[in-house]
């Protein structure tokens, strides 16, 4: 605790660093305190090696050592350092962010594979030193060997490094202060002391260490020299190379170089997938197109396993990656490779290393690179803001839906179901239907198809006032497809979006727009219409249960006293016949005149006005109606010919025009409620006025079928033309009923002709004719 007090306090009183401290890290059998730091300029992460002067003056030579070899050695393979500081009180070290290497060695969180390219690593780094260098490291360990970001493994730990070239090396004077280093000593070391080191090969102290580091990874740890030569957990094809390493001689040992040179050869221990992959990936660009393809797809092949370590991926290879792809001509392949190992990274890496790219990208005239890009939608769409998509993917992604080649303009459509989750509404209704209702007539059947499928997959995302509109207008289009496949695309989609429409639009939008799939010629139609039109005749049954019985107004009672002459007739099922039977029957009831009493007994007869609502039809035209007090003209007639004696037709006030869209100008109809032109003549009796509740008058009808007769010779419709045999089954003490002829009721008004009243009466001649049998 009360270093922990000075060093802050040395921190506070120190020198300008443009480093600033984090949280301490644990690190064992080394001269120095490890903090995680940050750079104050731009944030950037790094490691600060401290060390204070003022605690620990006996190892002051070790550190000081350390400081001016990471000044003067520079190597791929030893931490990279940042800046340095040296006082009289500290010295700090800024480097890469890196973190011991036992961390993970002692957890076994790291594969076979991993460690033999850590190992490689550092056979490498200690072939440099040992060779080139003509350098003793002498401290080798897992202690002093630490993995960056990357998941490299570098070489630290330079406290007693030394040339042998140097008569004063720190190694000669100082190696026994370093911490813990007894255990790790070489055989002749233990025995002579650090002074042998110079009698013997320059690589025989390092070898050896390199072989107990061999021996710590492997094996979780080092507990001893009974470990030292053991090739417990050792790979086969490692193990006589690693038993040379730690050879008691140190002339018989193996050079780490020659290790080294070794596992390089081929089929041997370093000649493994990750190792290769870490060799050409710095190269990348200076490839020729075959050794590129051949480097990109054995590197698709190592991203696909577990047993690699992913942060040699996001932090190197992917980098190199995104170069290649926008510098080098990386193509689609480098893309895509790219995109699936940017899945790994968190959503500020992301932002900082892929997002700038993958913009740019996009603005690219390479149709292969665009698709590639379209096809890579779904792994990078989680990590782009709606912000982003919208303004500025979306505008170049578009492009895409007029492409000339068909498949940049398929790929957009399909793209499309990945980005509308990040579309604002404005957009996907406006300019995204635009796009795909060109693309739904496009001359490719496939992009048609696809087009109905993502529509069938957006729907939900449409707007909720029009898209009932749109999709109905869509499917009913690609239903009529010559394309088979677009036409079953269309039924699938219709299947998975019943509930869009509306039960009045199933029943007369889809239901009509389905149906001729049943007779499609391929049966793979046939069958997907008729699970598609179940779906919709069962919302339609369930939304039937629902509606009432009728929506017509309850039948008016009347409620004079006087009595009156309408007959009861049952009604029939049929509804619009039950109107038809009834109006009849109405209208009967209205003639006035005597009707003689028969056996059972006598009704009188009392004449009836027609209701003011019924128009006076004459000769198959209809007219203006007579005014509400205008006498009906009429006489008594035998209860055998009532058909005969019913007055000119009264028609119901209801317009039906308009629902079967009769196409006449509203200008030409009739005026229900003008006043006749001509003054009715005064009725001969007094008639009593009734109301029929306003119900259709059959009368008019039979009276026009009576004037026209002659004309037309068309005979009344089945079951109104006179029966001669009722007359001859009339009872005998029934007296006989005088015959009187109304006159033609002529067209007060002929400018007023409904036209089209004929041709109604015509049409339905049978259908009548056929209740009345």
């Amino acid at each position: 605790m009360d270093f922990l007090k000075s060093a802050v306090a040395s921190i506070a009183k120190g020198p300008a660093f443009a480093y600033s401290f984090g949280d301490r890290v644990d690190i064992e059998q080394s001269i120095w305190t490890l903090h995680n730091g940050t750079k104050r300029e731009d944030g950037s992460k790094c490691s600060i090696f401290s060390f204070d002067l003022t605690t620990d003056r006996s190892r002051a030579q070790l550190a000081k050592n350390a400081l001016r070899k990471f000044r003067t050695l520079r190597h791929p393979g030893v931490i990279r350092v940042l800046d340095t500081v040296e006082t009289e009180q500290l010295i700090y070290i800024a480097t890469e962010r890196v973190q011991p290497l036992t961390w993970s060695t002692r957890r076994k969180a790291l594969s076979e594979e991993s460690l033999k390219w850590g190992l490689h690593n550092v056979a490498k780094t200690l072939k440099f030193i040992n060779d080139e260098g003509a350098s003793v490291h002498g401290n080798i360990r897992a202690s002093s060997i630490f993995t960056t970001e990357s998941g490299e493994w570098k070489i630290g730990g330079l406290e007693i490094l030394s040339s042998m070239k140097e008569e004063d090396g720190v190694i000669f004077t100082q190696g026994s202060l370093v911490p813990a280093i007894g255990s790790y000593s070489a055989p002749e070391v233990v025995k002579n002391g650090w002074g042998s080191v110079r009698s013997g090969p320059v690589h025989a102290v390092d070898s050896y260490n390199y072989g107990i580091l061999i021996t710590e990874v492997f094996n979780g740890g080092f507990s001893g020299s009974d470990q030292i030569g053991s090739t417990k957990n050792i790979p086969l094809d490692m193990a006589n190379s690693y038993k040379r390493l730690t050879h008691a001689a140190p002339k018989m040992r193996l050079s780490v170089g020659h290790f080294f040179e070794q596992g390089t050869r081929s089929g041997g221990f370093f000649d493994t997938p990750l190792i290769q992959l870490t060799k050409g990936i710095e190269s990348l660009g200076l490839k020729n197109e075959e050794e590129k393809d051949i480097f990109l797809t054995e590197l698709g092949t190592v991203t696909e396993s577990d047993d690699f370590p992913e942060e040699f991926f996001k932090v190197k290879v992917l980098p190199e990656l995104l170069k290649s792809v926008e510098f080098g001509g990386g193509g689609p392949k480098s893309l895509s490779l790219a995109m699936r190992i940017s899945q790994k990274l968190t959503d500020d890496e992301y932002d900082i290393q892929v997002t700038p790219v993958i913009i740019r990208l996009f603005s690219s005239p390479d149709r292969a690179l665009r698709v590639c890009l379209l096809d890579n939608l779904p792994h990078m769409i989680e990590h782009l803001s709606q912000k982003l998509v919208t303004d500025k993917i979306f505008p170049q992604m578009v492009t895409g839906f007029g492409d000339l080649a068909p498949v940049v303009r398929e790929q957009t459509v399909k793209a499309v179901l990945v980005v509308v989750p990040k579309l604002s509404d404005r957009v996907i209704n406006g300019e995204l239907l635009r796009h795909l209702a060109k693309t739904a007539n496009d001359e490719q059947p496939g992009i048609r198809t696809n087009t109905t499928i993502c529509l069938g997959k957006i729907a939900r995302n449409l707007g909720v006032g029009s898209r009932a509109k749109v999709l109905s207008a869509a499917f009913s289009r690609s239903l009529r497809d010559p394309f088979v496949h677009a036409r079953n695309a269309a039924l699938l989609a219709l299947a998975a979006t019943a509930d869009v429409f509306s039960e009045d639009d199933c029943a007369t939008k889809m239901l009509p727009a389905i149906c001729p799939g049943l007779v499609d010629k391929e049966k793979m139609i046939r069958d997907q219409a008729n699970r598609t039109l179940n779906i919709y005749l069962e919302r339609v049954r369930k939304y039937s249960t629902t509606l009432p019985d009728t929506v017509l107004p309850p039948p008016e009672t009347n409620s004079s006293s006087a009595p009156t002459t309408r007959m009861s007739t049952p009604q029939p099922s049929n509804q619009w016949m039950g109107w038809a039977i009834s109006s009849f029957t109405n209208k009967l009831s209205a003639a006035s005149g005597e009707i003689e009493t028969t056996n059972t007994g006598a009704a009188s007869a009392v004449p009836l006005e027609r209701s003011t609502s019924s128009p006076a039809v004459a000769n198959g035209t209809s007219t203006i109606a007579r005014p509400f007090n205008s006498p009906v003209s009429t006489a008594p007639k035998a209860s055998s010919g009532l058909r005969d004696a019913v007055s000119a037709p009264a028609v119901d006030e209801e317009d039906f025009s308009a629902d079967w869209g009769n196409g006449e100008d509203e200008d030409d109809a009739v005026d229900m409620w003008a006043e006749p032109s001509a003054k009715p003549s005064k009725p001969s009796k007094p008639v009593v006025s009734y109301d029929d509740g306003g119900e259709p008058d059959f009368e008019g009808w039979l009276n026009a079928q009576a004037q026209g007769k002659t004309q037309s010779k068309k005979p009344l419709p089945k079951g109104l033309a006179k029966k001669t045999p009722l007359a001859t089954s009339r009872p005998a003490s029934a007296p006989a009923v005088k015959k009187t002829v109304p006159p033609p009721v002529k067209p007060i008004n002929k400018a007023v002709e409904v036209k089209h009243a004929p041709t109604q009466v015509d049409d339905d001649d049978d259908g009548w004719g056929d209740e009345w049998s």
